[in-house]
């Protein structure tokens, strides 16, 4: 589960860490009335749960509270990565020397908690990992023992932190630790936490996931669930049970049956993509899916304007192909669809579920290069048919 960053920084807050004071607006004028309590610059921030607020427009400093209104009229409303920005945090700004990145998340290959920090925060720990290795430190906690002091401060020499700030460093270290174990976190990170000009450290930012499986646990971190904070596609699909996962920058819309086949059809579209062909989601029908299923499912598949094209691939156990085939063709004449489908039909049933696509005489609804889906029998044949299909030519 995850929460908005105020909801996170009152976390924060909770167990000592060092926030900045902030305060939550739902309109500009509470924007106003917020910054006028505050010692000047503020910062307004878009309160929504995707990264990339800074490059979209969303993360505003304004000189006054007047300021302040005017910028947040520019914040509301706007869509980040699909979701409408409804509220905005209004904070204290700092006055920032340096930049670091603090997190600890779970490592499910170990079984274990691995403790990161870096001196080159405020950007994605991805691009960080990738162009400058060398500036992540990083230590795993032994469940048996916990994590000590001593461990964090190896590790934070090792990153090049300044000895004198490592053992700063490390003291909120300890009590992110605390919110981890405490809250069964998944994650829980600070990015940046800044050095002011004063030397004082302040987490101006503040990201929490939870463990869903432990919210039993936790009750009173329920209420910090809010239905927008989901992908729209990902509240619809769950609205209809169905396992569906968004992935940006994708354009390949990708179901099957089974966690393990979808996943494996997934990794085959981005080996042979280029680059350019990307899985644009996870969609599982699980076993024994029934016709509706299926038209359920490439209805979700087809809200993301994004995908160009969609791979089936299911192999019939408890799954009939022949169901499959005929959701398929429920959804050609019930869906607006706008896409071709490549799909694979292998298992109980595959010859009588093959047959009725062929020879359905449905192909008349699409007319998308003249084959508003093609039948395959190995994923080895979806590719140039993919390829060809987002422009990308087949070698």
């Amino acid at each position: 589960m995850k929460i908005h960053e105020h909801h996170a920084r009152d976390i924060f807050k909770k167990y000592g860490l060092p926030v900045p004071e902030a305060e939550v607006a739902n309109n500009p004028e509470e924007v106003k009335n917020i910054a006028r309590g505050m010692t000047p610059p503020v910062v307004v921030k878009a309160q929504v749960l995707v990264g990339g607020r800074g490059k979209a427009g969303g993360v505003k400093i304004a000189e006054n509270h007047d300021d302040a209104m005017d910028k947040s009229k520019d914040i509301f409303g706007l869509l980040i990565k699909g979701l409408r920005v409804e509220k905005v945090l209004v904070a204290e700004a700092v006055d920032i020397e340096n930049e670091y990145y603090l997190g600890i998340l779970l490592d499910r290959d170990k079984k274990k908690h691995c403790v990161i920090a870096s001196t080159a925060g405020g950007v994605d720990i991805e691009q960080v990992a990738e162009e400058t290795p060398e500036l992540i430190g990083k230590t795993w906690v032994d469940p048996a023992y916990g994590l000590h002091p001593f461990e964090i401060r190896n590790m934070l020499f090792d990153a090049g932190f300044d000895p004198k700030l490592a053992l700063k460093v490390t003291g909120i270290l300890m009590k992110l630790y605390k919110v981890v174990i405490e809250n069964d976190c998944s994650l829980a990170e600070i990015n940046p936490l800044v050095q002011a000009k004063d030397g004082t450290l302040w987490a101006i930012d503040a990201k929490v996931n939870f463990d869903d499986s432990s919210l039993y646990r936790h009750p009173e971190l329920k209420p910090l669930k809010e239905s927008e904070e989901t992908d729209p596609i990902e509240k619809e699909a769950h609205a209809r049970g169905i396992a569906y996962v968004r992935l940006e920058d994708g354009n390949v819309g990708v179901i099957g049956n089974g966690a393990g086949l979808v996943m494996a059809t997934m990794d085959e579209v981005k080996r042979f993509g280029k680059g350019i062909a990307k899985p644009a989601n996870f969609l599982d029908i699980g076993g024994g899916a029934q016709a509706d299923l299926v038209r359920s499912a490439l209805e979700l598949v087809t809200m993301d304007q994004n995908v160009k094209v969609i791979l089936i691939n299911v192999f019939g156990g408890i799954t009939r192909c022949d169901e499959v085939a005929k959701g398929i063709l429920q959804a050609i004449e019930e869906v607006d669809l706008k896409v071709p489908i490549i799909i694979r039909l292998a298992g109980t049933n595959e010859k009588e579920g093959r047959e009725l696509l062929i020879y359905s005489g449905l192909e008349k609804y699409l007319d998308i290069k003249n084959a508003p889906y093609k039948v395959i029998e190995s994923l080895e044949q979806a590719a140039p048919i993919i390829l060809e299909t987002i422009g990308v030519p087949a070698q």
